[in-house]
């Protein structure tokens, strides 16, 4: 449950050493629009020249890093990390149950307690359900799949983030929003998505192997803008 004390986060991704944001306008929009939901006072001084500022670390060597903005009673922090690894995560479904998360505040705990519940199993990351059943998004991530032609993506109405990869893949394909237990997954071909890995793959669910559809690549390639 978001409560008002709770901070707010974006984390994005940096496109090489020169310190390009490609998302950071729609990420500043998101929060920004959290802020005013939660009746939170808006920071002080100019968030996109700090974030651009961050972005290009004297030791950035020219790889892709990531920026996260933690905003806190007005009060805006910014550190970097190094881009996490890419390759397609083996996947469980949490026995964690999903709780709204319609902001990205930093009370993660439903989430924290599902990332240890697939690493405790070997695996390195979990879907959550909603208390219906229904699939609602992993820890870090939204997820996609595909039914035949059609690209189909958990409905935002069941209370998951509005994420900013989210939105890029709803612009680059005709997608619709569903509602699907974790049974109704068999077979398909899923991937995840977020603004800071981009399209990732899933490489296995629940134990089995997970068939890579070509045009996941596809999506991949024009995820990031030029």
């Amino acid at each position: 449950m978001t409560r008002v004390e709770d901070g707010l986060i974006e984390t994005m991704r940096v496109r090489g050493g020169g310190g390009t944001l490609p998302f950071l306008d729609r990420h500043l929009a998101r929060l920004s629009a959290s802020l005013a939901a939660l009746g939170q006072a808006a920071p002080t001084g100019d968030l996109a020249e700090l974030a651009r500022t961050a972005a290009v670390p004297p030791d950035a060597g020219g790889a892709d890093h990531v920026v996260r903005i933690l905003v806190l009673d007005g009060t805006p922090t910014i550190a970097t990390r190094a881009l996490p690894h890419l390759n397609p995560p083996a996947v469980i479904v949490a026995t964690e149950p999903h709780e709204v998360y319609g902001h990205k505040t930093t009370e993660r705990g439903v989430f924290d307690r599902a990332m240890v519940e697939a690493q405790a199993q070997g695996a390195d990351d979990a879907l959550l359900l909603t208390l219906t059943g229904h699939i609602a998004e992993g820890t870090t991530w939204n997820v996609f799949w595909w039914e035949g032609d059609q690209l189909v993506t958990p409905a935002l109405d069941l209370g998951i983030l509005p994420g900013v990869g989210r939105a890029r893949v709803m612009e680059l394909a005709r997608v619709s929003e569903v509602r699907v237990t974790a049974a109704e997954f068999a077979g398909r071909s899923l991937f995840l998505v977020n603004a800071v890995r981009g399209i990732v793959p899933i490489g296995s669910f629940r134990g089995r192997e997970v068939h890579l559809d070509a045009r996941t690549a596809e999506l991949s390639r024009g995820f990031w803008p030029d």
